[in-house]
């Protein structure tokens, strides 16, 4: 195993009743890294993770922790996981459940209900603390949650879909927080099958489809190795003509448009001036024209194609992934 790695999978595969929810999958996280799991729904994202933490064992390949010094249930202490599938015991009070859950990690009660309440006021839930877990909003119970899983401190925090329901101003909160964990010296893996967070968060990425690696790496250089000539097209005027232009395939290989906006990939040895050329001679008004790496939004719909534009659910084992 690396040194520098804090999480290593060696070809690890699972089946369900003859259905390869992973198939030989092999990555690193390294260190203080943020790295992002990223597939469509269905990919094999929440079996990998439960291989992981130690839940379901693979059928093969190796999972190894922290230089391999033992598996996730053996070492829970050092692990903070927020499961896809949330859960709160409904009936408890808000931070006697986030003490309770603090000592099963081994922190004291002492210590549990400061560090509670500093993460309840931190996050905005100073005022509920009182109250039933069954009283708060989805949206705060998510939140509770994610301070259970972060409150003893843990070495690797695992966040499975950790965005999914939250509205923006929560979602930029729980960002913000990982970031922060993440310059604490954290190692952070999460799952998700949207591009923007990734995007925003990870140092490092591995795109699944249907079980299978498709590609890993630091996400500089996932978008060096695919990415072609790019152009970001803002069009304020005219864009029948625009997209006439878009669809000669001697000039521009696909296009993402997004009302007025386009993501450009040209053809093989396309020129992007040749590209503004044509625009600006057809009559099309541009509000942006911009030569710019592709969004990793743009290398996973190249990669995973019509199954990611779908996000159609399949059998990942027990649940869905």
């Amino acid at each position: 195993m690396s040194p520098d790695a804090i999480v290593e999978l060696d070809r690890i595969t699972k089946r369900f009743a003859g259905h390869t929810a992973v198939r030989e999958l092999s990555l690193t996280v390294p260190k203080g890294s943020v790295y992002g799991l990223l597939g469509p729904n269905g990919a094999g994202k929440s079996t990998t993770i439960r291989m992981i933490m130690g839940v379901l064992l693979p059928d093969s390949g190796r999972v190894a922790l922290f230089g391999g010094r033992g598996n996730g249930k053996e070492l829970s202490h050092r692990i903070g996981y927020l499961p896809e599938e949330r859960g709160l015991y409904k009936r408890m009070r808000v931070a006697d459940l986030l003490v309770f859950l603090a000592e099963i990690k081994g922190v004291s009660r002492p210590a549990a209900r400061t560090a509670a309440a500093e993460w309840l006021e931190r996050l905005g839930l100073g005022d509920w603390a009182t109250k039933r877990a069954e009283a708060l909003s989805r949206g705060m119970q998510q939140k509770v949650q994610f301070i259970a899983t972060v409150l003893h401190r843990p070495d690797l925090l695992i966040l499975d879909e950790p965005f999914s329901g939250l509205d923006p101003v929560n979602s930029q909160v729980l960002k913000d927080t990982v970031v922060e964990l993440a310059r604490g010296g954290a190692t952070i893996l999460f799952s998700t099958h949207i591009m923007e967070q990734a995007e925003k968060l990870c140092d490092a990425v591995c795109i699944i489809a249907r079980g299978e690696k498709l590609v890993d790496g630091a996400l500089s250089e996932v978008k060096r190795r695919h990415g072609g000539s790019h152009v970001i097209v803002a069009v304020e005027r005219d864009q029948a003509a625009a997209d006439a232009i878009f669809a000669d395939r001697r000039l521009v290989a696909s296009a993402d448009r997004f009302g007025n906006y386009a993501e450009v990939a040209l053809a093989a040895g396309a020129d992007p001036q040749h590209l503004l050329e044509r625009l600006v001679q057809a009559g099309a008004r541009l509000s942006r024209f911009e030569i710019a790496e592709p969004t990793l939004n743009k290398i996973f719909l190249d990669l995973v194609g019509p199954e990611a534009a779908t996000a159609a659910a399949m059998p990942d084992g027990p649940d869905h992934a």
